[in-house]
């Protein structure tokens, strides 16, 4: 008890020196200036918090190590949890069918569903990486880039149009992950997180600094929306439109609802591919190579073209995601594609259960989702929307989905417990 009140103690002393200035003090204008107001109670309060807190983590561990489980099997046999896991997949995909066309369904719930979509396409693209081959990769949010840009480039300089477009971005992307899969060959874990951190840093400040071709800081705009099948969607109506041609009255609402489908569709190609794959020799591959690298080039395997094959394959769905966010915003900018996007898509890879493709969807909807939940709040929002990150790390460590399917078996396939994989280690 003694070492959980020192280390609670010690983490207060660290929130004191890092709310001081931030919690502590506030400024307020004054006489045409800016004055520093003191606010103690609140700085004592957020202290008070994390010295609790502490202590009730501390005695949650000293539980478990205390009260410590049987050993586990390896293979787990399907249980509740288990399945339950076999209908939410089918539950989840019928309700974003039919979501559109639901009682109380407006456009901010269309266009917020469409959001989460497009963040559960990424994260799928990046569990091909990351859960799959375990490979650490910080700079996701780079081929996101060359999909959107690559599209607007295509759309506005060569007049191509969003679907002739979107299987070349996908390419772009692809090829400009076999050239970031080339320098990390031999590096893993932090070293390999850190080049792939510098690659989507290195994207980002080319794409704000070559004026001539991106518009640097100032962005493109004009970006052409897509069509349905060449008709597009005008409030003017008429014939050659998409409500000329089915003979109903003009609404912005077709075009949002069809962006929503587009993307639900980009999003089950992304899911069918990487389950199709990962039993495929390919897929199997890149598991071999997350579990241990040394075994798989002793088994013959060649690791230069297994994570070349990961790297292309995760940015290849990472450039649909981005022509799909170029022609739905209309406008691109390199503040869209920071670090902070490459972050919160891992996060969501990591809080879903990496490998887990219901995981990873199932932490979108969370984690987007729950964070316009929590926008009344201001700038509280951040801090119950890290307590709850917090939260499920300690009491879910493997995420969500804490057990794995095999992708082959011999005889009955049972579930794999997460414990018994290496994930990310890459």
């Amino acid at each position: 008890m003694a070492a959980i009140v020192r280390d609670a103690g010690i983490a207060a002393l660290v929130a004191l020196g890092i709310g001081a200035p931030l919690l502590g003090l506030k400024t307020e204008p004054a006489g045409g200036g800016l004055t520093l107001v003191p606010r103690p109670g609140l700085l004592l309060a957020a202290v008070a918090a994390v010295f609790v807190g502490r202590i009730l983590v501390g005695l949650l561990m000293a539980r478990r190590a205390l009260v410590s489980p049987a050993p586990r099997a390896v293979l787990v046999p399907p249980g509740v949890g288990a399945r339950l896991g076999r209908f939410a997949g089918p539950a989840m995909l019928a309700f974003a069918l039919v979501l559109p066309f639901l009682p109380g369904t407006g456009r901010y719930e269309v266009d917020l569903a469409t959001l989460v979509l497009t963040y559960v396409m990424l994260g799928w693209g990046l569990n091909i990486v990351v859960g799959l081959a375990g490979l650490l990769d910080l700079g996701y949010v780079a081929f996101y880039a060359v999909g959107a840009y690559g599209y607007a480039l295509l759309a506005k300089h060569l007049d191509i149009g969003f679907w002739t477009a979107l299987p070349l971005t996908g390419l772009f992307a692809a090829g400009w992950g076999i050239i970031l899969g080339f320098p990390v060959l031999r590096l893993r874990g932090d070293y390999l997180a850190i080049v792939t951190l510098a690659f989507g840093e290195i994207i980002r400040i080319v794409l704000l600094n070559w004026v001539s071709l991106t518009g640097g800081p100032n962005g493109m705009s004009g970006i052409p929306r897509p069509t349905f099948f060449g008709l597009p969607f005008s409030m003017a109506g008429g014939e050659g439109t998409f409500a000329g041609f089915f003979g109903i009255q003009p609404s912005p609402l077709h075009r949002v609802i069809f962006l929503y489908y587009l993307i639900l569709a980009l999003a089950l190609l992304t899911n069918f591919v990487t389950v199709r794959l990962r039993r495929h020799p390919v897929g199997r591959a890149w598991e071999a190579l997350r579990e241990d690298e040394v075994a798989s080039r002793a088994l013959g395997l060649s690791v230069v073209a297994v994570k070349l094959t990961a790297f292309a394959t995760g940015a290849l769905f990472g450039g649909f995601a981005g022509a799909f966010f170029a022609t739905r915003q209309g406008f691109i900018s390199p503040e869209s594609f920071t670090f902070i996007e490459s972050a919160l898509v891992l996060a969501i890879v990591v809080l879903g259960g990496m490998g887990s493709q219901i995981g990873v969807a199932t932490a979108a909807v969370v984690m987007i989702g729950g964070f316009e939940l929590f926008r009344d709040l201001e700038q509280f929002r951040m801090l119950v929307f890290g307590i709850a990150m917090v939260a499920i790390m300690v009491w879910r460590p493997r995420g969500l989905v804490a057990s794995r399917e095999p992708s082959v078996a011999l005889g009955e396939r049972r579930r794999v417990g997460a414990e018994h994989v290496a994930e990310g280690r890459g």
